[in-house]
């Protein structure tokens, strides 16, 4: 093979860079051969007429009338000449004579120069490449080859993914770094990779889409409202929840779009069927979970009507879910009204030191002095979100000892909580502890919540009932606040979360029998008979549809043989009923026998889903059933922490980003890391506003508002304060 006119790989490949390229040496059969391949050429031609045209001669050079400079860069690696009159291209190189008449143009001297000479810029090498996935896995001996449009396509990846600004592309130190690591990339402008963002998005939702219509269970929606603090926009994001087939957990966010004003129950009603319908997935919906408020009320009603009532579970019964974080946040918010007075200095003492950088630190000084083995910072909480105000008397209470030295040294501070007031709030913190595992369970995405729900919801009424007998005069006013608020959402068991319960095989029936006992001493046995007969007609209407299928076909060729006989249109009728009688005499008998068998005992790492699945071919029916149910979600946290991260792109400097722009970054961010993570955790995973260390943020890990990508209390809960966080730069789009 001849060797590039380009020398290292390092330099540019391009033909226009080659104003004076090199000349390699050519292997010669004779050592007086010339190493210029014209002067060879002249002379195995010595019978020819040559005429060798300078440069210059080469810019004035006629071709017939045509009056033309040789402008095409491939020029610069051929010797132009004249012989016999007609104009010939001398490769440089290897001596090539190739046609040179400017009629016929430079395609056929590009296409040598590339096919013989050029280096390519996708030449593979062996290299050591390393799995950044995994670890654990030793470096591997593989083909490489550089590729720009896979690398402006991973650049994008890297925008979506982990929220990167646009505008970094324009920045000199993110040019160098990319031209250190490979200099034949060429950074791309903003434009180029916001096309780039949209041509993911698309290939990214067919993927989803085919994997949310392909697969066989329902799906199970939760849906929210959010106006935007710098656009003053609203948008509604929509998120699916299914079990695969592999019986892992996914969510997808399916829409998150602008919606215009007024948010009326039509309009959010619009927007989430067009939604539904677009998906294709409006005969597959288990269950909607919204917020409790009015208009999320009437919006399901509208929506209910809309929808065929045929395709939803128990015709509708099961459709609508209300947040189960959402109702316990009403019912903690109640009590804590009550208590407001009973705390105010605690919140007065953390605002003052918190009040300037020159408190904080003498905060900070004391202390260390005191040797508190704590490193959670103080902050004010959020008047709306009440686990906020657990967090601060959890946190002000680690730091008694530090309120109470620095009320001796600052004069200026008064608001000094006293003994009492600290023991009223260590008993209002012991109450609240509670309340705040049970808020993290229901707002948990990586796992099922909907069969714990039930448990748990019964052990905060039973905990009510305590604070009821309480000796706290104010606990027992508090208490009755909340078991109010609580009777007006839980005083009915939602069927759901009741049949859910019993498809646990932790719990079954003995979990209703054991809570309603305590509940409801005189009619508890009507209350698990009630969930009992929901579970029977569920299992009805979930009888294997591969069943009925075949059921119909066995008729079909029973027919035949039927007519054969010449038999009457009754036995016709007889023998379709006995085959109906019996599918659903075997699912009755799958259930009884569920039921019969003892209940697992309670474990830590016990996988409600990795049973189910090991038990397919024992309970087919009941597996579909639970396979539906499992997969609906309690809370509407998966909806509301997308807000977080979409909080943290209309920043105030990217106040101009565009709703469509925002939808494709929202949605392809969630498909990616469903993608790459493939159902694990991706809390391992940062972004840039990440780089703040632990004790930057009001509260640290062993008690902060936990990131909305774990599945757990997400970003929600102080969403304000997320929304503080400083920007690099606008995204301009």
């Amino acid at each position: 093979m001849s060797e590039s006119p380009i020398g290292s790989s390092a330099h540019s490949t391009n033909p226009i860079d080659a104003s004076g390229p090199s000349r390699p040496s050519q292997p010669t059969s004779s050592p007086f051969q010339s190493d210029s391949p014209l002067e060879n050429y002249t002379s195995e031609n010595a019978g020819e007429e040559v005429e060798i045209l300078s440069d210059k001669d080469k810019d004035k050079v006629s071709d017939d009338d045509d009056n033309k400079k040789l402008r095409s860069p491939y020029w610069a690696h051929y010797d132009r000449v004249k012989i016999a009159g007609v104009f010939k291209a001398i490769c440089k190189y290897c001596g090539a004579k190739i046609n040179g008449e400017t009629k016929n143009g430079t395609s056929h001297l590009s296409q040598h120069y590339i096919r013989k000479h050029q280096k390519k810029d996708t030449m593979r090498q062996q290299v050591l490449t390393n799995n950044f996935m995994n670890k654990d896995r030793p470096p591997l001996l593989t083909s490489y080859s550089f590729d720009h449009s896979t690398a402006r396509k991973e650049l994008a990846n890297a925008i979506i993914m982990h929220e990167y600004p646009l505008s970094i592309v324009d920045h000199v130190g993110f040019k160098r770094y990319s031209n250190a690591l490979q200099p034949l990339f060429k950074v791309p402008c903003r434009n180029t990779m916001k096309s780039e963002i949209f041509k993911i998005y698309e290939h990214h939702k067919g993927k989803t889409l085919s994997l949310v219509v392909s697969n066989a269970s329902r799906l199970a929606i939760t849906t929210d409202m959010w106006t935007s603090s710098n656009q003053k926009k609203g948008f509604m994001a929509v998120t699916a929840h299914f079990i695969d087939d592999s019986w892992t957990l996914q969510s997808r966010i399916l829409m998150f779009i602008y919606v215009p004003c007024p948010h009326t129950k039509e309009v959010l009603c619009e927007q989430l069927l067009n939604c539904l319908m677009d998906w294709n997935i409006d005969r597959k919906i288990s269950s909607i979970t919204v917020d409790n408020c009015s208009t999320n009320d009437a919006m399901i009603d509208l929506l209910w009507d809309k929808l065929d009532n045929t395709s939803l579970m128990l015709g509708g019964d099961l459709f609508h879910m209300r947040c189960c974080a959402h109702i316990l946040n009403l019912i903690v918010k109640d009590g804590l009204d009550v208590i407001k007075v009973g705390i105010e200095k605690i919140r007065d003492s953390v605002a003052y030191w918190t009040a300037s950088p020159k408190r904080e630190e003498k905060f900070e000084e004391t202390v260390r002095q005191l040797n508190v083995g704590s490193t959670k910072k103080l902050g004010l909480d959020c008047a709306t979100r009440w686990n906020s105000t657990f967090l601060i008397l959890q946190t002000a209470l680690l730091y008694k000892d530090v309120f109470i030295r620095l009320s001796k040294r600052d004069a200026q501070y008064q608001s000094l909580p006293s003994e009492r007031e600290w023991g009223f709030a260590k008993d209002v913190c012991q109450k609240l502890k509670f309340f705040f595992k049970v808020t993290e369970l229901f707002s948990g995405t990586k796992y099922p919540t909907t069969n714990q729900c039930f448990p748990n919801i019964c052990e905060i009424r039973l905990e009510l009932r305590d604070w009821l007998r309480s000796e706290n005069q104010v606990i027992r006013e508090m208490a009755k606040r909340m078991v109010e608020k609580f009777d007006k959402y839980w005083s009915v068991v939602h069927g759901v979360v009741g049949v859910s319960a019993v498809l646990d095989p932790r719990y079954k029936i003995n979990v209703l029998e054991f809570y309603f006992k305590l509940l409801f001493p005189a009619t508890y046995k009507e209350e698990v008979e009630k969930i009992r007969a929901l579970c029977y007609k569920l299992l009805k209407e979930y009888q294997s549809p591969n069943s009925m299928t075949e059921g119909i076909g066995d008729s079909s060729s029973q027919l035949s043989s039927i007519e054969e006989e010449s038999l009457s249109k009754y036995d016709v009728y007889m023998l379709r009923e006995s085959k109906r009688s019996r599918t659903i005499d075997t699912a009755k008998l799958e259930l009884d026998h569920y039921l019969s068998e003892a209940a697992l005992p309670k474990s830590a790492g016990f996988d409600v889903l990795n049973w189910w699945k090991s038990h397919q071919p024992k309970y087919p029916i009941l597996q579909a059933m639970a396979r539906d149910l499992l997969a609906i979600p309690v809370s509407t946290v998966a909806s509301e922490s997308a807000f977080s991260t979409s909080g943290r792109l209309v920043s105030p400097h990217r106040s101009r980003l565009h709703p469509d722009t925002m939808e494709a970054l929202m949605c392809a961010q969630s498909w990616l890391w469903a993608n790459e993570m493939k159902g694990e955790s991706t809390s391992g995973y940062a972004t840039i506003y990440d780089d703040a260390e632990m004790g930057d943020s009001c509260v640290t890990r062993e008690g902060q508002w936990l990131d909305a990508r774990t599945g757990t209390v997400a970003g929600i809960w102080n969403l304000e304060f997320v929304m503080k966080t400083d920007m690099l730069d606008g995204w301009n789009l």
